[in-house]
């Protein structure tokens, strides 16, 4: 079992080389879960790890194997009532085993300790089977979109999914 547990500004270099891993490069395709087809820049930019975990509105949660990073997703508090759940992601060589499930359950096991009522995220548009876990986890398309942060030819586009969150 692998436990799950605030990142720390110790952990930057280790969840940078994680996201990259699962999100880009030929290392992304052993898993379902990439954008390697899609994107081929880097999945954060160097610095941008540092000032999340430096944010007090965002909570990194790693999942470790013993000291080694295999997995994250961040919570950020939006506002009093809604968090948004980004960079969840496992180490390709162990999708599919349950460990994202588990990291999302205590995304928003955290965001209900922060007594946030919804949690919401964007997908690229176009990953309609990881649409569709998120969706068999109880998140619902809202019918909200927004462009990508940066122009891209053929240009993406990100689709709004929100979960309303029972108090703990």
């Amino acid at each position: 079992m692998h436990a799950i547990s605030p990142a720390s500004c110790a952990d930057a270099a280790a969840l940078k080389a994680l996201l990259e891993a699962a999100y880009r490069g030929d290392s992304a395709r052993a898993g379902w879960n990439h954008e390697a087809d899609i994107l081929d820049d880097e999945r954060i930019a160097p610095g941008e790890l540092e000032a999340m975990l430096a944010n007090p509105a965002v909570t990194i949660l790693a999942a470790r194997n013993n000291e080694t990073l295999v997995g994250c997703v961040a919570v950020t508090r939006k506002d009093s009532a809604l968090g948004y759940l980004g960079m969840l992601c496992v180490a390709p060589t162990l999708q599919s085993a349950g460990l994202g499930r588990r990291l999302l359950d205590a995304a928003e096991d955290h965001a209900r300790t922060l007594g946030l009522a919804a949690m919401e995220m964007t997908v690229i548009d176009s990953r309609t089977s990881l649409i569709a876990w998120y969706v068999r986890r109880g998140y619902r398309l809202t019918g909200e979109t927004r462009p990508f942060p940066v122009l891209r030819d053929p240009p993406i586009t990100f689709v709004v999914l929100e979960k309303r969150l029972n108090p703990a």
